[in-house]
């Protein structure tokens, strides 16, 4: 079967359609496999949870603690999402993630749209099939929290603003469609994390302004229905939240959350200038090995409107990412459209020597830093059960990245490009599978299943809740017992107990315990240590779970026993 016969499966909504069901894949084992993450997505998930407990849509909390960072809209979304698929009690992360997959599925889906708009059917079809398996928006589309979302939303955003663009430079009327893309995709990028979306939106059209000298088709972007539309979105939620906090809501979020991240490093998360030129490699993985050939076709045309339009869909915005003091790895999400769009479009013609060597050997080495961080999950944190999914990781991620670089290195671009997708997506979806099996990283699974068995759980409606727990505050915790569990000290953890809960305490709280409890004269029986390595920390913990006194069909009670004397959970 030739090109030509192959070609018509990607025409239309095929080509579309078809990159939206590549991100389906590539997301899906991620959604599947790995349990609650700390810290931000298990907070999103939990302050959904008790959105959908409450019924109260408008404020957002994480237990008692307001929760005023981002605006509702992905709450609104994993609420949904869990009222159709789920139950709230049932405690699964799954639901939570549904809007991220979709997220990613919409983004890939109009990167096809618009790059078959703009340079044919095949490179809208390579285009969305290249950002819908990025290591990043595919990882990002088995999280629980914004990111994919946004990139879905500003992708369609720009996808309608690159045809009124295009329009208006060819001399036609700009289409409604395309200006209802525009606005409805800016003004949920907005619901979903304020002014991120802006920050790709605005410099794209002002840098093609400038580079054009021309601001008239602005107006062609039916601003009179436009921003009553975005208003109309953003605007009944705003008031609410207004009303609801006394305006607590925007000085937290603006001043506290955005403005730290502006003027420094929040929360630690700093990284130098470059540090995003950096890591691309890794992020674009599997399609690592277009990355010279893309930034190469932006040079050489860059006299042409649809890659000028590109350009400034990519370049001001990584840019203000790389100077703002910081960085997270998925801040640079929503631009990878832009740069998608730009591989495909230099896919599709002959690639230059240089940009096949440098594409060949950048290939290669993000394949290797993947092999590398399965290898040491593996050593480090992986049990027997990992060894399979690490191996798979590792010859996937080794055939995406050598595989591909050869085929580039032979002038059969497009199918080393076919070849380390497929390859990738199989690397990825490993990867999520070798994630799952490092049982010390998933500490909170443990703890739950371990009070499940010993019938501690207050689900189960044995024991009295709430579980107390000291040492281990995170909230994947929060999330799978629920709202009411108590984050304390060695004297909440006894107090407890003397009132009938059970008591999870970790090992730097052990002798502050032993030493209250015995002053109390509270009995109480050491059930199971759970041991394993808290990522957010970078610290081990040992926790050890006692169930209160005088439970019916329990074994003798002892005095509060050492860590060292009770089972560990492997």
């Amino acid at each position: 079967m030739n090109r030509p016969d192959l070609d018509r499966y990607i025409v239309g909504w095929r080509g579309p359609a078809l990159a939206a069901l590549l991100a389906l894949f590539a997301g899906l084992p991620g959604l599947l496999l790995l349990p609650p993450l700390d810290r931000d997505e298990s907070r999103y998930a939990q302050a959904t949870s008790q959105m959908l407990e409450s019924g109260d849509y408008v404020d957002i909390r994480f237990q008692d603690v307001p929760r005023w960072k981002k605006p509702v809209g992905i709450y609104w979304l994993q609420a949904a999402a869990v009222s159709v698929t789920s139950q709230v009690e049932n405690r699964d992360i799954a639901p939570y993630r549904l809007p991220s997959l979709l997220g990613a599925m919409l983004a890939a889906a109009c990167a096809a749209w618009a790059g078959a708009a703009l340079f044919g059917h095949r490179a809208g079809f390579l285009a969305g099939a290249i950002l819908g398996t990025t290591f990043l928006l595919s990882t990002e589309a088995g999280i629980a929290k914004t990111d994919a979302m946004l990139c879905g939303a500003v992708t369609l955003a720009m996808a309608g603003l690159a045809r009124i663009y295009m329009a208006t430079k060819a001399g036609e009327r700009p289409l409604r469609p395309h200006k209802l893309m525009f606005w409805l995709g800016l003004g949920v990028s907005i619901l979903i994390k304020g002014p991120i979306g802006l920050i790709v939106v605005a410099p794209a059209m002002l840098a093609l302004s400038v580079w054009d000298r021309d601001v008239r088709w602005l107006k062609r972007l039916g601003w009179g229905w436009g921003l009553p539309l975005t208003a109309l979105i953003v605007g009944p939620w705003a008031i609410a939240i207004t009303i609801a906090t006394d305006g607590g809501f925007w000085k937290e979020a603006v001043m506290g959350d955005l403005g730290n991240k502006i003027v420094g490093a929040h929360e630690s998360h700093g990284g130098f200038i470059g540090l995003y030129t950096v890591i691309s490699p890794l992020l674009f993985f599997p399609s690592t090995l277009l990355l010279p050939a893309a930034v190469a076709a932006a040079w050489t045309r860059r006299a042409e409107p649809a890659i000028r339009f590109m350009i400034c869909w990519v370049v001001p915005a990584w840019l203000i990412f790389e100077l703002a003091p910081t960085k997270l790895a998925h801040y640079t999400l929503p631009t990878f459209g832009g740069l998608a769009i730009l591989a495909a479009a230099a896919v599709v013609r002959p690639i230059g020597k240089i940009s096949r060597l440098t594409g060949s050997a950048l290939s290669v080495f993000a394949a290797v830093l993947i092999c590398g961080i399965a290898v040491y999950g593996l050593t480090a944190y992986g049990g027997s059960t990992a060894q399979t999914w690490a191996t798979l990781t590792v010859v996937f991620a080794a055939v995406a990245g050598a595989g591909g670089a050869f085929l580039l290195l032979n002038r059969a671009a497009v199918s080393g490009l076919l070849v380390a997708i497929v390859c990738g997506v199989l690397a990825h979806g490993a990867l999520a599978g070798t994630i799952r099996q490092l049982r010390p990283l998933s500490i909170a699974p443990q703890l739950t299943k371990a009070l499940d068995r010993a019938g501690l759980s207050p689900r189960q409606g044995l024991t009295p809740g709430p579980v107390a727990i000291t040492g281990f505050h995170e909230p994947s915790f929060v999330f799978l017992t629920g709202r009411d569990t108590e984050l304390t000290d060695a004297a909440g953890a006894v107090k407890a107990l003397s009132e009938g809960r059970p008591a999870i305490v970790e090992r730097a709280d052990a002798d502050a315990f032993a030493a209250l409890i015995a002053r109390a004269g509270v009995e109480a029986r050491a059930v199971q240590t759970v041991r394993g390595h808290n990522y957010s920390t970078g610290d081990d913990v040992a926790l050890t779970i006692y169930a209160p006194p005088a439970r019916p069909g329990a074994g003798p009670e002892v005095r509060a026993a050492s860590p060292a004397t009770t089972g560990s959970a492997e």
